[in-house]
């Protein structure tokens, strides 16, 4: 038997659609997280747990110069009148507030143990004091004055600013992060007098550039130093749409320890990036032998941060060392910016940087407003008391006999001498000790000083001139106690380019030492060590001899080009030494036994090649498409028997010649032979017999030159080829006189 449900008024049910009641219900949760909790307003920087934190000190009266209390009692009446939330949670925003590390400009002054950058927790709030900084006294300056709006509190017994005065442009000086339901913000720290002079600049022209004020703002400032290497164009980018970020590394310099010793020194590490975390993954990646350039790792830290490395050997390059750390630790971390914030308190958007500096004017005016009315207001009714005083006065006698003897002074008083309200109710409460001539000349000097006062407030209310006049002023007195001369106010992180070298961590450890590579016919490779030049007492296997020698260093790439087409890449380091016939490069890498290695040479990044098969068809590909990441080689050339791979050289110059078996010489543009990074190629020249001998790129103003068979070196200009010039796949004509019998123009790599 079913039982009946018990309501409490004992009303019908009324069917909802789940659908619409969880969108409802989460719509409302979503909206209470992004304005409740995780966005800050524009214009006090602060997100609500933060400005109760503010407000309930100021209530407690913890100025900078009061003493301290402890910050248990601080948060109980966060959290009994304000913020009804856990009392850790209060207490971790608190302890942010005043760690000098975390925040730019604390606005919490902490006594006690408030944690540190290795990431220790703070003390429990039983044991830790605090009071308000002299910034936060800034942000909360004119509160009492009407200069923003107060809403009750969660139990509506109290009220609470909805935004503080603020008189700091907090929101970019400090910084903020949070994340809501569907957005998110990460805002960085920046300089307070940089963000002066670009509000400033923001008053003077109103329609300023991303482009200027970027010239007074460069980039953010973290409370922790560290080297900002974001390029300036992403910056302005990042500055321009309020979305993009900033790469920050740690700040590091070379200590020499003699002997070529030496030792690298971090004395500042990126923001929010714990110490100790830092060195044990710097530990981790070295027992993973991942750093094998690093030897040794310590923190020698005590009130300034020094972390040592120590290089594997000394022979280690310190750029190499530092490029391959910041490349797999948090020595280099992105900070993303993404400044989503809440406009009028209401609105969450994400704004650009010249919207974000104007909205906070734009309450600096709000607040000049309301603190000017509040002040005239007080003004009006001070000087209508003190008219009031001065009829007393006039008329004493008359006054003194209607207290005395009337049953309603204070409407014979308004009667008599046609006083308001607020006049009579002063005069009767006058002390007898006022009656005196000195207080009357008193009245008169302080009617006089209001007066003017309320008339310059009147001209302040009435003109915009005046009134962003004042702002300015405000300002400029906020840049000079923030100035950059002061320890508070000084720039911590500095801006820098980061070098242009590849990281390569296999190669990194390995020391550069000249080498020779030895290429013999039948295919095996060697090294001698140094540059050798004489190589008449090199010994080969019975019916094998020399095919290729040249000069390079053990960091070196060796290129191999074979006559299937396809190149191969050795490590010149790895390739055998010593005094034997060295090892077969078949054994190095994957490729047919029915073919052969071309030739070999030293890799050259952004270099230009020009392949050619023995049909005479060729094309040109950058050096960097051809190096091969696998022992099978990298296929380049495309082939058909029985036509084979003929040549690999340099493209360096506008001309190309080409010669051939029958001994016709070609010359044409360099432009007319497509550039590609696979393929057949176009034909370079045409044969009726035979096939492609020799190729050369050449200069137009150097002229064509080749070496003969006893080793000398012939130059003819462009203008005596003229009978040899014509167009991409032509026929050519025979060789000029003197030309080498061999067909070829010498060594293609020198």
């Amino acid at each position: 038997m079913s039982q009946k449900p018990i309501l409490p008024d004992d009303s019908p049910i009324e069917p909802v659609n789940l659908r619409d009641a969880l969108e409802e219900r989460y719509l409302a949760y979503a909206l209470s997280t992004i304005m409740g909790r995780a966005l800050p307003d524009v214009r006090d920087g602060l997100k609500p747990v933060h400005r109760r934190i503010l407000y309930a000190m100021r209530e407690l009266k913890l100025d900078p110069d009061s003493g301290y209390k402890k910050c248990a009692k601080i948060v109980g009446e966060v959290m009994g009148n304000y913020h009804p939330h856990g009392d850790q949670a209060i207490y971790d925003a608190l302890v942010r507030l005043a760690q000098d590390f975390a925040v730019r400009y604390p606005m919490v002054d902490g006594q006690g143990n408030f944690g540190n950058i290795d990431g220790d927790n703070a003390a429990a709030m039983r044991y830790t004091e605090s009071r308000l900084t002299e910034t936060a006294t800034l942000l909360l300056d004119g509160i009492d004055d009407d200069t923003v709006d107060f809403r009750p509190t969660y139990d509506g017994t109290n009220n609470e600013p909805v935004v503080l005065p603020a008189a700091f442009p907090n929101l970019l000086a400090n910084g903020s992060s949070g994340i809501a339901v569907g957005m998110a913000t990460n805002i960085p720290p920046h300089n307070a007098e940089e963000l002066c002079n670009a509000l400033l600049h923001l008053i003077k022209h109103p329609n300023a550039t991303i482009e200027k004020l970027v010239e007074y703002i460069p980039g953010p400032d973290f409370p922790t130093g560290g080297v900002i290497v974001e390029p300036r164009e992403q910056i302005l980018e990042a500055y321009r749409t309020g979305r993009g970020g900033f790469r920050l590394r740690a700040k590091w310099e070379r200590e020499d320890l003699g002997r070529g010793g030496y030792q690298i020194v971090i004395t500042e590490v990126p923001y929010q990036v714990q110490k100790s975390k830092l060195v044990e993954r710097i530990a981790e990646l070295m027992s993973e032998r991942k750093l094998p350039l690093l030897g040794d790792v310590r923190d020698e830290s005590a009130e300034e941060i020094r972390l040592v490395l120590e290089p594997k050997t000394r022979t280690v390059d310190h750029i190499l060392l530092m490029e391959s750390l910041f490349k797999l630790t948090e020595l280099e971390i992105r900070f993303g910016l993404n400044m989503n914030v809440l406009s009028g308190g209401q609105i969450p958007n994400v704004l650009s940087l010249r919207d974000v500096l104007w909205q906070w004017l734009e309450h600096r005016i709000e607040v000049l407003v309301r603190r000017s009315n509040h002040r005239l207001q007080k003004i009006e009714h001070r000087l209508e008391v003190l008219a009031g005083y001065l009829i007393a006065f006039l008329n004493i006698d008359e006054v003194i006999r209607i207290v005395r003897f009337e049953d309603q002074p204070k409407a014979k008083l308004i009667e008599t001498f046609e006083l308001t309200d607020v006049q009579a109710e002063a005069i009767l409460n006058l002390r007898l000790r006022a009656l005196s001539k000195l207080e009357e000349i008193q009245i008169r000097a302080e009617h006089d000083k209001l007066s003017a006062e309320r008339d310059s407030l009147k001209a302040l209310l009435a003109s915009e001139d005046l009134q962003w006049t004042k702002v300015a002023e405000e300002i400029k007195e906020t840049r000079e106690r923030y100035s950059k001369k002061t320890d508070l106010g000084r720039r911590r992180s500095s801006f820098a380019e980061t070098p242009t070298i590849e990281v390569d961590l296999d190669q990194a450890f390995v020391e550069k030492e000249p080498v020779t590579v030895i290429l013999s016919e039948k295919g095996w490779v060697r090294t001698l060590k140094g540059h050798v030049d004489d190589l008449s007492k090199l010994d080969f296997k019975q019916g094998d001899k020399l095919k290729r020698a040249f000069h390079a260093h053990t960091t070196d790439k060796i290129l191999m080009f074979a006559t299937n087409g396809k190149f191969f890449t050795l490590e010149a380091s790895q390739l055998p030494g010593g005094r034997g016939h060295g090892e077969p490069v078949r054994l190095m890498v994957d490729f047919e036994d029915n073919h052969d290695i071309v030739t070999a040479f030293v890799y050259q990044p952004g270099r230009r090649l020009l392949v050619a098969s023995t049909a005479g068809y060729g094309f040109i590909v950058p050096e960097d498409e051809v190096v091969a990441a696998t022992r099978k080689g990298k296929q380049v050339l495309n082939v058909s028997e029985p036509d084979e791979a003929k040549l690999v050289v340099p493209v360096e110059g506008d001309r190309i010649a080409t010669v051939g078996d029958n001994r016709r010489l070609l010359i044409f543009e360099t432009q007319e032979v497509n550039e590609m990074t696979r393929g057949k190629g176009v034909i370079l020249q045409r044969f009726r017999d035979g096939g492609l001998s020799d190729v050369k790129a050449f200069d137009a103003e150097t002229g064509l030159t080749w070496v003969d068979s006893a080793n000398r070196t012939f130059t003819m200009s462009l203008d005596d080829l003229a009978d040899w010039v014509g167009a991409r796949a032509q026929a050519g004509r025979t060789v000029p006189p003197r030309f080498p019998r061999s067909n070829s123009f010498g060594p293609a790599f020198g």
